[in-house]
């Protein structure tokens, strides 16, 4: 059987979370696993399932409400005992600053355009394996 690896996506937005979906496919790149999905809506659910463990990759939506996804990464950087690598969706490329602020480790912007974010997922995923967690 085929590694997999599970990337959370945390939007309230369900078309966000499809676009991250479609854009990633079965897997983003030839040399990374298959993906499953961890879907959630809320902080709540995102922290849940860290704390479940098992998360080798956090996509965060930098609009979704009431919590956005670039407090939600800063909080989960300080909070999470090896954090999952996090790429941030951004509403627009100014706010990469913000991105820097929440300490994500790639971000691009929205709506997804999945050339760009599935080699954002890849390289987020390389360079989990790489590190042996």
């Amino acid at each position: 059987m085929q590694p997999t690896a599970t990337v959370l996506v945390y939007s309230n937005n369900a078309s966000t979370r499809e676009q991250v979906r479609l854009a990633t496919g079965r897997r983003p790149a030839a040399d990374v696993p298959a993906v499953e999905f961890v879907e959630c809506a809320t902080l709540p659910a995102v922290l849940k399932e860290l704390d479940r463990g098992g998360v080798d990759v956090c996509v965060l939506d930098g609009e979704a409400t009431p919590a956005g996804g670039m407090g939600v990464c800063r909080q989960i950087k300080d909070e999470v005992f090896r954090c999952p690598p996090v790429l941030l969706l951004m509403g627009r490329p100014q706010d990469a600053w913000l991105a820097t602020w929440s300490r994500a480790d790639a971000a691009v912007t929205l709506p997804v355009e999945p050339v760009e974010f599935a080699e954002a997922l890849a390289g987020l995923l390389r360079s989990r394996r790489a590190v042996g967690a």
